[in-house]
């Protein structure tokens, strides 16, 4: 009896381990680089970001900034989103399902079909480092 209730305490206290590891914040991919960001991303890195932001995309020949405007606060027009200073996981959810076509817009998803994981995780870290100019419905940052 008491070598099952030591075997039972041991189970438990592996699971337990199991489940704080499965809860880390990071983990490595395949490839051995650390995923920074709930969805499994690389990590983003925002100098590149800024640069694909302001390049001109093959498939509509316009750049992020074209339409969202410089950092991402002054859109073309109001029915596009200020994307600036927003959360980048929320950025790379975004650009994810345009990509994937599980979101479409005529724009978006011909912008972001042909965009690799690392540019999407690049894109959404500079936009995500933008002061923000979004606001609650009352107004408030």
């Amino acid at each position: 009896m008491i070598h099952l209730s030591r075997i039972g305490r041991l189970a438990a206290a592996s699971l337990l381990v199991l489940a704080i590891a499965a809860c880390g914040g990071t983990a490595d991919d395949a490839d051995g680089r650390r995923a920074t960001s709930v969805a499994g991303l690389p990590d983003g890195r925002v100098s590149e970001g800024e640069i694909l932001a302001n390049a001109k995309g093959p498939a509509t020949g316009q750049s992020c900034i074209d339409c969202h405007g410089e950092d991402g606060n002054a859109p073309l027009d109001d029915s596009y989103p200020r994307i600036g200073g927003q959360y980048a996981d929320y950025l790379a959810h975004a650009l994810h399902q345009y990509r994937e076509g599980r979101r479409e817009h005529a724009l978006m998803s011909q912008q972001a079909a042909h965009l690799t994981d690392q540019q999407i995780a690049d894109l959404a870290a500079y936009f995500g480092s933008r002061p923000t100019q979004l606001r609650d419905l009352h107004g408030v940052h």
